[in-house]
């Protein structure tokens, strides 16, 4: 398992990197790299938890988790986020103090440090590298977050070496703390639209609806749900209706059509006309039509 075994390298990198720099920004006094490393630290937080989750993630379905485990992958990314958002506010907090009263820093020692943590970081964004599922890129995000993190310390504690403006240290710790904070609330939306079921943003229902009506046989659909799992997998149910003699190739058709939209698996339930339908709630476009339907059935 190759991107398990690169996980687990990054994670070693960064767990000991982050704990020798801790203690390191404490004797330098810099607040940037104090607040490098609390964001080193929760990254690698996050690359331990999204190697269990990825492992969890990747079993096969059974009778408990009927879709398989992507969920977890999902899960592992949303708590780290929320890590994240808890430090880089974290962050911003103490560099404001440092504002307010400044404090002798220790330029050469953060020009060193800097370059170390450059070096170190981009090594890990390397090994990170591949990997497609939402943990895996929120994993690489962060690697190249920290090397561009390091590059910003670096340059600025190069120029508050020649300029002994320590305010600088504070304003680029600031300025990593929002850049972390934009990205996982960023972060914390995709993942909730998943829990919370909502339409993949890559399709339009409406449209999808007008592909499938355009079927030859098919007299007209509804109860369309789209849901994804883990932002790569797309599932979709729907109500078809059409004669029972066209069923099987309108079965084929609609799963091409769906393919092309890219949902990747499809339960379709054929009806052969609208009477058929016993979920009182069909899709709002036929709410009205079906109120009547619904009428004088009864």
């Amino acid at each position: 398992m190759k991107t398990e075994k690169n996980i687990l390298v990054a994670f070693i990198l960064n767990i000991s990197f982050s704990i020798f720099e801790l203690i390191g920004g404490f004797f330098i006094n810099s607040v940037a790299i104090i607040s490098d490393a609390v964001h080193d630290f929760g990254d690698a937080l996050s690359i331990l938890l999204s190697l269990i989750l990825e492992r969890k993630s990747k079993k096969k379905p059974d009778n408990k988790y009927t879709y398989g485990y992507l969920r977890y992958s999902v899960l592992g990314a949303l708590i780290t986020t929320l890590i994240l958002l808890v430090g880089s506010i974290f962050v911003i907090i103490n560099s404001v103090k440092r504002i307010i009263s400044p404090e002798v820093i220790n330029y050469n020692g953060m020009i060193i440090f800097a370059i170390f943590g450059t070096i170190i970081n981009f090594a890990a964004a390397v090994f990170t590298h591949e990997g497609d599922s939402l943990n895996q890129k929120a994993v690489n995000l962060h690697m190249l977050e920290d090397v561009l993190g390091w590059v910003v310390v670096l340059i600025g504690s190069i120029i508050m070496k020649f300029t002994d403006i320590s305010l600088i240290d504070s304003l680029m710790s600031i300025g990593i703390a929002l850049f972390i904070l934009i990205n996982a609330i960023k972060n914390v939306k995709e993942a909730l639209d998943l829990f919370l079921e909502k339409t993949p943003n890559n399709i339009s229902s409406d449209d999808l609806i007008n592909h499938l009506k355009e079927i030859s046989g098919i007299k007209d659909v509804h109860h369309l749900h789209l849901w994804s799992i883990d932002g790569n997998q797309i599932i979709a149910t729907i109500h078809i209706i059409c004669n029972e003699e066209d069923a099987d190739i309108v079965k084929k058709k609609v799963r091409e059509e769906m393919q092309e939209h890219g949902v990747n698996h499809v339960t379709i339930e054929i009806e052969k006309d609208e009477h058929d339908c016993d979920d009182l709630e069909c899709n709002v476009s036929e709410a009205n039509s079906s109120q009547q339907h619904h009428h004088h059935h009864h």
